[in-house]
């Protein structure tokens, strides 16, 4: 136990600690142009930048919208008639429901995002060359980390976020994903011993390259038991080219969101990195992840039977080219 010293010592650590994390909070806010001025190479809002990249990503409604940058609905709205009037955004009924509008960028909003990515881009690999050259990765993994503490923080109200994702290496990893695979696809498409063997062996080798400053690996944890983990792997596809591997989340979690956040945490590692493509393959059928995929930005460029899971099926190749900046 501590002595009444050390109680002290700890206390003034972590007020100091927290003191420390304001301040560059602050510096990064005040950098990043949120306190006025143009914003990302704007004379946009940060809001409307944010409202631009979200539609981008996917067709969404207002009240969508307002969820995820936590904005009252009036504001949104408000937002959403400029972003129209200026001709960046297009509204559209929805299939089910015409008083429901879907939103989605028109050319014009699209060349708009473009420039954005293009310029947040310049910015981060910029301030990345300052760096050390592992520098980069330490940057992106304490950021994802500090997101999703302050995403689960019940500051709001809100239930605090049962999922935590952690980059690198945990203990038993190799088992928990082997499993989870083993277990999914062995339902879902009748893949037994060999495609265990696979998954494990290619994982087992994979994780003795994690310390390569290319090649990352995350899990989700709940209740300190391993649910979802992705992987990128930046060596074995060679020709500067990024293999997405292993993403999968455990059937009790699945439509929670988690796979969206695995995935989008995967490729920010991707783009810090400057990999010229991202590349996976799967199978057809699995519908849900295709539609992920296309979310965001993967195109399938091939098809083929193959059996090298122990089961012919018809292999998929899906691709997401880097953004060039403009």
């Amino acid at each position: 136990m501590c002595n009444t010293t050390e109680s002290r010592a700890l206390k003034m650590t972590s007020a100091a600690m927290i003191d420390a994390v304001r301040e560059a909070s602050r510096h990064l806010v005040r950098e990043l142009g949120f306190m006025g001025g143009d914003f990302a190479g704007t004379d946009l809002s940060p809001s409307a930048v944010h409202a631009l990249i979200e539609i981008e990503r996917k067709a969404i409604t207002a009240r969508d919208l307002a969820s995820l940058l936590r904005l009252e609905k009036s504001s949104v709205s408000r937002m959403l008639r400029k972003l129209v009037e200026a001709g960046y955004v297009a509204e559209t009924a929805g299939a089910e429901d015409g008083r429901t509008k879907r939103l989605s960028l028109t050319p014009q909003g699209e060349e708009q995002v473009s420039k954005i990515h293009a310029f947040a881009r310049a910015q981060v690999s910029e301030a990345l060359a300052r760096l050390q050259p592992d520098a980069g990765r330490t940057v992106l993994e304490g950021l994802s980390l500090y997101s999703s503490a302050l995403k689960g923080s019940p500051a709001r109200g809100d239930e605090a976020d049962p999922f935590e994702i952690l980059p690198g290496y945990q203990t038993g990893v190799i088992a928990s994903i082997t499993q989870m695979h083993a277990q999914y696809y062995a339902r879902t498409s009748g893949f037994g011993r060999v495609f265990e063997t696979v998954v494990a062996g290619g994982l087992a080798e994979f994780v003795s390259r994690l310390d390569h400053p290319r090649n990352a690996l995350w899990t989700v944890r709940k209740n300190d038991q391993i649910c979802g983990s992705i992987a990128i792997d930046g060596e074995d596809m060679g020709g500067d080219t990024a293999h997405l591997r292993w993403f999968i989340v455990d059937d009790a979690i699945r439509g929670a969101g988690i796979g969206g956040r695995l995935l989008a945490t995967a490729l920010a590692f991707v783009d810090a990195q400057g990999f010229k493509e991202t590349q996976l393959w799967t199978f057809s059928g699995l519908s849900a992840a295709r539609h992920l995929y296309e979310a965001h930005g993967f195109l399938l460029v091939e098809e083929r039977a193959g059996s090298q899971w122990g089961t012919e099926v018809t292999e998929q190749r899906f691709a997401r080219p880097a953004r060039s900046p403009e």
